[in-house]
């Protein structure tokens, strides 16, 4: 193992072996944090656990009380003389013996059962003391099935598209505005940026009427054009962009101007290239903020070949029934791409954000 693969796990075993009592003996402080640790573990990834693993349960399964935290599926078996497999159950007799049967039929509080190892052997038993015999089992069809029958790759194709071309803009139009505020020297500069931050004052549904009344003489609606510049200029991503480019020295500025380098050359080949840390933090932001956008595609996007992610999953919420298995699982697939690049990532936030000057 090289010496930076073994570096982490050095740090790792070293952090876990750390001990604040004499002698290396283990403190009570050293019991409560590590107590502490581990709830607030679960607390943030019980929650999620949980998600993942309800999405793989049946219809009906999610419907139990009390729940249970494994996917469960009864077992059904095939019995001669039926067509179709009959669950089985353990079915407490009238003796008192407990036998497993399977269930041929339902009457009101009766079940009709017979014995899968003698069909001629026949039952009735009271649905009170019949427990289903189940087994650990993953509902496969709560992914397939949506992105199948329900062109839930449509969703994800506008989704993608959506949060890509909307970063890459974002970006653009940010650290533009982030360098006219950051590079020039003008009066009422300071002016200008108490003004983009007030704008964070003020709520999405008051401008939300205003907008749409834009979107719609623009003839943009139904367009996925219609969710992607709306929000292009953030007043956080100036903010954040301008408070990490006021850190370069005006020396790198000055020097290329001396060489006669434009100032869009100066611009996208000296002040960009250090601004990247910055730069990937508001995109990991921009991500997240567009890839869960789910109020303004709803309002502005009303065909199914257009909907987003979230807008789709809006469609298996009827007035009547609410299909919470294929939600469940559609809402684990739209958390894989946020998590991938959060993990990739998410080292360039601490740097990004303590750098220019954001808590």
């Amino acid at each position: 193992m090289s010496d930076a693969a073994a570096t982490p796990t050095r740090t790792l075993r070293g952090l876990l072996n750390a001990r604040r009592g004499r002698n290396g003996r283990t403190h009570w402080t050293d019991v409560f944090t590590y107590l502490y640790l581990a709830f607030g573990i679960f607390l943030m990834f019980g929650p999620v656990i949980w998600l993942t693993m309800s999405s793989f349960k049946t219809s009906s399964a999610l419907l139990e009380f009390p729940p249970t935290f494994l996917p469960l599926g009864q077992i059904e078996v095939q019995v001669e003389g039926y067509d179709k497999p009959l669950p089985l159950f353990e079915a407490t007799l009238e003796d008192g013996t407990v036998k497993q049967l399977a269930q041929v039929r339902r009457i009101g509080i009766i079940s009709q059962m017979v014995d899968p190892a003698n069909p001629g052997e026949k039952y009735k038993v009271p649905i009170n003391q019949r427990t289903e015999v189940r087994e650990f089992r993953m509902a496969w069809d709560n992914y397939r099935d949506p992105l199948e029958r329900f062109d839930f790759t449509r969703y994800l194709y506008n989704s993608v598209v959506v949060t890509v071309v909307a970063t890459l803009v974002t970006l653009l139009i940010n650290s533009m505005a982030a360098y006219g505020l950051a590079i020039y020297e003008f009066r009422g500069r300071g002016a200008i940026m108490m003004f983009v931050i007030g704008t964070l004052m003020i709520p999405i549904t008051i401008i939300l009427v205003p907008v749409y009344l834009v979107v719609t003489s623009m003839g943009m609606i139904n367009s996925l054009w219609a969710v992607i510049l709306p929000g292009a200029a953030t007043p956080t991503g100036v903010f954040l962009l301008r408070q990490y480019m006021l850190t370069i020295p005006k020396d790198l500025i000055e020097a290329a101007r001396m060489d006669r380098a434009s100032e869009w050359a100066i611009y996208w080949k000296v002040v960009l290239p250090l601004a990247m840390p910055a730069i990937a933090v508001l995109a990991i932001f921009s991500i997240m903020w567009r890839w869960n956008d789910f109020l303004w595609p709803l309002i502005v996007l009303n065909r199914s070949e257009v909907y987003t992610l979230q807008v789709g999953l809006n469609a298996f919420q009827g007035e009547l029934d609410v299909q919470w298995h294929y939600i469940l699982a559609m809402t684990v697939v739209t958390l894989i791409p946020v998590t991938l690049v959060f993990a990739f990532l998410q080292k360039f936030i601490t740097t990004g954000i303590a750098s220019s000057g954001m808590k």
